[in-house]
């Protein structure tokens, strides 16, 4: 195990993170393989599948209400558990970690909202609700999260799911994407579309929508390299009505929106593939001791050491950095720039770290009997979702 240099922590906090570590060990891992090794992505979220003893058992650990048992402690400390509980479900599996984090994405938008029938409904403890953030498109995935490039507000870009205005109702008309996490599970969606077309991206609007609404189906999961435990998969709309106090967030405030959501994603990214880095170093740290080559160990081979020692600096300069991130946000007006560096420097080096894992493993790491070759599998796709690198590249660099 790598130590955790992180100064400081509380008996609490040590609890917390130590009852994090036995969930992603016991739990997460030999749940994640499980779902990973299933032909069919249906099979992921069939009754009677691993997926639902997941969910039970992180509401049973009290992980899922975290935010609500901490809420005693300071933003610093709050943003620390975050981090450092992130990290571990990482570490445990990280498309499972997501899909965990992302069941409460409605809570976020219930409790923006002000408005007591929609808290009452979706925040209360124990509530057992799973959420989705449906945000991407056929036609659009990052883009639509771009709020500093020309294109946001561009009336000719069309979006593929609006909501209008009738009386006092909405009508949803439309599709999200195949990239919707916990698409095909989810009882109720934060459902970002758009209202006036005219303004672009920028019309847009965050509405709370109950899933068995007459009008909604669903698509088949998405059958994907990486991440198979998340749960991925369309959402359709057809002449849905929700009441107007389902609509949060209106026109007026959707850029700031996208852009406080995308700071929050990218940051909570950046710490949940940190996890992913530090299991692929602790697995091959742990396989170049026990493997034998020319006489010795290959941990003596002095080129398998200085790799393991370089893999060591970045998982050690991407954890900082993450919880770093996730520290000033919490306690400052958050700074949508760092939260991408940390997302996009820290899904990188655990793509990188995993792919140098798989190297020291030989041979052996390109079999499905051991778990390199998934953790890679993981990395790679973290660095499409929640914002392409590339393209949140830009968007960071324009608050530069």
């Amino acid at each position: 195990m790598i130590t955790d240099i992180e100064v400081g922590l509380s008996d609490t906090e040590r609890a917390i993170r130590d009852t994090a570590h036995r969930f992603a060990r016991d739990v997460l891992r030999p749940a994640g393989k499980q779902l990973d090794q299933l032909h069919d992505p249906q099979e992921v979220i069939a009754p009677g599948s691993v997926l639902w003893d997941v969910f039970k058992k992180h509401r049973d650990a009290c992980l899922s209400d975290m935010e609500s048992a901490t809420y005693e402690l300071s933003p610093f400390e709050r943003s620390r558990l975050r981090a450092i509980t992130s990290e571990e479900l990482g570490w445990g599996d990280s498309g499972l970690a997501i899909s965990l984090g992302v069941a409460n994405f409605h809570k976020t938008f219930a409790v923006m909202s002000g408005r007591q029938a929609l808290v009452d409904r979706y925040v209360r403890s124990g509530a057992d609700e799973i959420g989705c953030w449906a945000v991407t498109e056929p036609d659009h995935g990052s883009d639509s999260l771009t709020v500093t490039e020309p294109h946001f507000a561009d009336p000719q870009v069309r979006a593929n799911c609006i909501a209008t205005k009738d009386g006092d109702d909405f009508i949803i008309r439309g599709q999200k994407s195949a990239w919707v996490s916990n698409g095909t599970i989810a009882t109720v969606a934060a459902l970002f579309c758009t209202i006036d077309p005219s303004q672009g991206f920028k019309g847009g609007g965050v509405a709370v929508v109950p899933l068995d609404l007459p009008g909604v189906s669903r698509g088949k999961p998405t059958n994907k390299l990486g991440q198979r435990a998340l749960n991925q998969g369309e959402i359709f709309f057809d002449e849905v009505r929700i009441p107007a106090e389902y609509m949060v967030v209106g026109c007026e405030a959707y850029g700031a929106v996208v852009e406080q959501i995308l700071t929050g994603a990218n940051a909570s990214m950046g710490t949940i593939f940190v996890g992913v880095a530090r299991a692929a170093l602790e697995h091959a740290l742990e396989y170049a001791k026990g493997r034998v080559q020319g006489g010795v160990p290959i941990i003596e081979h002095q080129s398998v050491k200085a790799r393991i020692f370089k893999m060591f600096t970045q998982v050690e300069a991407a954890r900082s950095l993450s919880r770093r991130v996730a520290h000033y946000n919490a306690t400052n007006p958050p700074l949508l720039q760092y939260s991408i560096a940390s997302k996009v420097y820290s899904t990188t080096t655990a793509f990188e770290v995993a792919s140098q894992a798989l190297q020291i493993f030989g041979g052996n790491g390109l079999t499905r009997e051991f778990p390199i070759e998934k953790l890679m599998r993981d990395a790679r796709a973290s660095m499409i979702e929640d914002g392409c690198n590339d393209l949140l590249s830009l968007v960071g660099a324009s608050r530069l």
